[in-house]
């Protein structure tokens, strides 16, 4: 009876890693849920699938990070799964939801999101091996998505059903567009380990907020990703006074020659 081989060191590589890229499987299945839902009008249902999908993509990073299954395959199958879940589902949704009446406009404004946020992803495909830091450049295009997703929310609690019209979500999806492809800072937040330990009192935080959000889902999603959304802006000036009030320290700090 012959014994069975050994998978060789280049076999074992061309596998890929099954937890990781199951929850990317489950960010993608629920972006393609959200486009189903809103072509059937069930607006509410596609907001809260492209919610899930962005819960889902948060985690699959972190999984991998922490069990060391981070690889090239998962980061391309990450980015492609987000330009539907976070890209094509959500200019879908806008539209249908509240786009359509503005005619040429709206499905412009709703191409420009899809687009501005396909750039994004493959300028932090360009980056992700150069830059290293705790801040994006540019707005992730999971919160943009997440903001409409919060808006629909916000509008079936303030009593909206069906569709809406209204100017200021057109111009919402122009300004989340501009703001996915700009070079302003977002904290990315990604020194936040799920195995790193926490302080107590920072633990019932965390604990106070999801029973604020369980109990006002709608107003405490919207706020908080409009909360992130403007905290870009007042995060690049404040990282471009933290550099020059550096530089200017330095310059005192290095000793200047006299002429003889």
């Amino acid at each position: 009876m012959k014994s069975k081989k050994l998978p060789s060191k280049r076999q074992l590589q061309r596998g890929i890693y099954v937890l990781p890229n199951l929850l990317t499987t489950a960010n993608l299945f629920c972006g393609f849920y959200a486009i189903i839902a809103a072509i059937q009008g069930e607006f509410l249902e596609g907001a809260i699938a492209i919610m899930l999908a962005a819960v889902f993509d948060g985690l699959d990073g972190k999984i991998a990070r922490i069990t060391r299954t981070v690889s090239r395959f998962g980061l391309q199958y990450d980015s492609l799964s987000d330009a539907i879940s976070f890209g094509v589902a959500p200019g879908i949704l806008v539209y249908l939801w509240a786009l359509q009446p503005f005619g040429r406009l709206g499905w412009l404004a709703a191409l420009i999101f899809v687009a501005c946020g396909t750039l994004r992803l493959a300028r932090f495909n360009a980056q992700v091996h150069l830059i290293r830091s705790n801040f994006f450049n540019g707005l992730p295009i999971p919160a943009a998505a997440f903001m409409i997703a919060s808006t629909v929310l916000l509008h079936n609690r303030l009593g909206g059903t069906g569709t809406a019209k209204h100017v200021t979500i057109l111009i919402m999806i122009y300004v989340l567009s501009c703001l996915m492809v700009s070079t302003i800072k977002y904290y990315s937040f990604k020194h936040i380990e799920l195995s790193n330990k926490m302080k107590f009192n920072m633990l019932v935080v965390i604990v106070m907020g999801f029973i604020v959000i369980a109990a006002e889902p709608g107003i405490s999603c919207f706020l908080i990703m409009l909360s992130y959304v403007l905290s870009g802006p007042f995060t690049t000036l404040w990282l471009r006074k933290k550099r020059q009030s550096e530089a200017a320290g330095d310059n005192i700090d290095t000793p200047v020659e006299k002429p003889i």
